[in-house]
């Protein structure tokens, strides 16, 4: 993973709240706005620079790939895009959350595996508006992130043989054709566990 920062992040995440493409209207309208242009112009030049964002002929910027396989993936399991937004800064739960575009109940269970496994810690953190819980990556965090992963397909392939099963099933043919095919199908879904 290319060494993100804080300001890096929100940029992609801003890209990907506008379907992958932002433009200088979305950033003036966002809490980038506080940059300036100097600031903005560097973050943007970085990004594209590390192949994260490309600039189009009409002046907007589209979120690369290889920026989207970073956070926003969903073959890449949560735990690890949690480490990841972790690893940028210390954040709290909401943050996180709204940042992988993920339900905080499923991010808050999936933090406290990782808190079980001792790859994140909770601090209290005091604000203005009382105790805030902020969550940050220890080594043994960043070390998980730094090893290689496997991309784990077996699930989206039972998935999709799944959803294959059920078209088959709905298609206007004989049902020995069903079958026939219902059969090679379930023996390679059962060859790929």
């Amino acid at each position: 993973m290319s060494n993100l920062g804080t300001l890096d992040l929100e940029f992609l995440y801003l890209g990907i709240k506008k379907n992958g493409t932002f433009n200088e209207k979305d950033i003036e309208e966002s809490e980038l706005k506080r940059l300036g242009v100097g600031r903005t112009l560097d973050a943007l030049a970085s990004l594209k620079e590390r192949n994260l964002i490309l600039m189009n002929s009409d002046g907007t910027f589209t979120i690369t790939d290889t920026a989207k396989n970073i956070f926003w993936d969903h073959q890449v399991p949560l735990r690890l895009k949690i480490l990841r937004i972790l690893d940028i800064k210390a954040f709290p739960l909401e943050k996180i959350a709204t940042y992988l575009n993920e339900d905080e109940k499923i991010v808050f269970e999936e933090i406290e595996r990782l808190r079980k496994e001792q790859l994140v810690m909770m601090s209290p953190l005091r604000t203005d508006s009382g105790l805030e819980k902020m969550y940050e990556i220890l080594d043994a965090g960043i070390a998980e992130i730094e090893k290689p992963h496997k991309i784990t397909h077996s699930k989206n392939n039972d998935e999709l043989i799944d959803e294959l099963i059920l078209q088959i099933k709905k298609l206007q043919i004989t049902d020995e054709q069903k079958n026939s095919i219902l059969d090679k199908i379930t023996l390679i879904k059962e060859q790929s566990k």
